[in-house]
């Protein structure tokens, strides 16, 4: 019997069936894409700028998502291996050396960022729970959260097949929340209620800047997930066509499914009586509020089962997934060994996935807001920018490797996503910036004692 050719793109993993064309690597990423996300957030939006203003963050964080998608679309085309981020950051910077240093700063960073996106989907849960029980405690809140979070580790401790079935039973009940919602809001929509500015919305100061900011960083935060499908780029058919392809029609899609689901909120429940979020109790279940307008406190309370369904779906998608990454990096050599053990009858990563699970449930006992601002912010250095940075060193370092796709317009979309996630960062509030500088410099410091005490750069003793 013959050897198994080699891989012919850096990454790609031997034995894995190239089996998502098109269709299925779009839905992938809308799938990821679409969750409890535009249900939790709209009060958030509409707070950062006090009104229907707000939307401007949606267009800011479309332009830096497509200029970014751009980045992703030539280093997934040039690269369809396992591991995205981690992939890029490796070849880009040097595999040995400093793109090492970098694949781990962002796997450590992952450990946190990750279980917050999940810590999301529980707050989220535990919000529109309030419906059922409007007078619940701060503390009766968490614990909802918390007890969702054992739920979701409790299924997820299996086998992969029961895991498959599962997840696609979830995503049907998050189509059809969507659905309702977008079509509901069509019949009964309000230009006069969705339009009401107030008076100075567009006066330029610097808390309009910062508003803006806050606002766009909602915006990023619903859209995570348009790149997923470079995660598993090893089992894509004709990648260099499939991926980029897949990754421009997600975003233009869901951005136009997101502003259709705020337009219909606002079109018909006034932002005057949710905003700001903080002092208003029904900002924690507006799409309940929303239904309960239209139809009724029966059909309202059917929709609020659904958005708990969407949430959980939501969450148990994420956990099935992160869990995977320091998994991935631990049999790599580039992460803490530990991360790579399997359940020893199940054959699944426990350890990996104990770990995301149980951060995620202690985020959760975060605000919303703050979640959001972190997670979004811990990324934007080690992976968006550092995407962009291993995209240029690839293409001086490595002008001969085949890209099927090159961003359109080089450089003037790396400028553009630049600006954006530098813009991001900045408004951020400075504590959450302190917090993820000081998680970075953990994270090297970390690097370093791993390193010396396994001799690998740079303490690797010379022969």
């Amino acid at each position: 019997m013959s050897s198994a050719p080699p891989p012919s793109h850096p990454g790609q993993s031997h034995g894995l069936i190239r089996q998502f064309g098109l269709l299925q690597a779009t839905a992938l990423n809308m799938s990821n894409m679409i969750g409890i996300g535009p249900f939790i957030t709209i009060p958030l939006l509409m707070t950062a700028l006090g009104g229907p203003q707000a939307l401007l963050g949606w267009l800011v964080s479309l332009v830096i998502v497509i200029a970014d998608g751009l980045i992703w679309s030539e280093l997934g085309a040039a690269m369809p291996g396992s591991g995205g981020t981690y992939q890029y950051l490796r070849e880009g910077f040097g595999r040995e050396k400093v793109g090492r240093l970098m694949a781990f700063l962002f796997i450590w960073q992952f450990i946190l960022s990750g279980p917050l996106e999940i810590a999301s989907g529980y707050i989220g849960f535990a919000q529109y729970a309030r419906y059922f029980w409007p007078g619940m405690s701060r503390t009766y809140v968490i614990a909802i959260a918390l007890a969702v979070g054992v739920v979701n580790i409790a299924l997820l401790y299996r086998r992969i097949e029961s895991v498959g079935r599962l997840t696609v039973t979830l995503w049907i009940g998050t189509l059809l929340t969507t659905l309702a919602v977008i079509v509901s809001g069509a019949l009964y929509f309000q230009a006069g209620v969705a339009f009401d500015v107030p008076p100075g919305a567009f006066t330029f100061s610097l808390g309009f800047l910062l508003g803006l900011g806050a606002a766009a960083r909602v915006g990023i935060y619903d859209y995570l997930g348009y790149y997923n499908i470079c995660y598993i780029g090893d089992e894509v058919r004709n990648p260099g066509h499939v991926i980029p392809r897949s990754i421009i029609i997600s975003v233009f899609a869901v951005a136009v499914i997101y502003i259709a689901i705020n337009l219909s909120i606002i079109g018909v429940v006034s932002w005057r009586e949710f905003v700001p979020a903080s002092a208003n109790p029904q900002a924690d279940f507006i799409v309940s509020v929303f239904m309960e307008r239209l139809y009724g406190t029966s059909v309202a309370s059917v929709f609020t089962l659904l958005v708990l369904w969407t949430a959980f779906g939501s969450v148990f998608a994420l956990l099935l997934g992160y869990s995977r990454i320091p998994y991935a990096a631990a049999l790599d050599g580039t992460f803490f060994r530990v991360f790579g053990r399997l359940h020893p009858t199940q054959h699944f990563p426990h350890v990996a996935l104990l770990t995301v699970g149980a951060l995620a449930m202690v985020g959760s006992t975060l605000s919303l807001g703050l979640v959001i601002d972190a997670l979004v912010t811990m990324r934007i250095l080690v992976q968006f920018i550092g995407q962009m940075a291993a995209l240029v060193l690839l293409r001086r370092t490595q002008p001969d490797m085949p890209r099927p796709f090159r961003v359109w317009l080089y450089p003037l979309p790396l400028v553009l996503a630049l600006f954006g996630w530098l813009f991001l960062f900045a408004t951020t509030d400075p504590f959450v910036i302190l917090f993820g500088l000081a998680l970075l410099a953990a994270g090297a410091v970390a690097f370093l004692v791993w390193s010396r005490q396994t001799r690998r750069w740079p303490f690797e003793i010379s022969r």
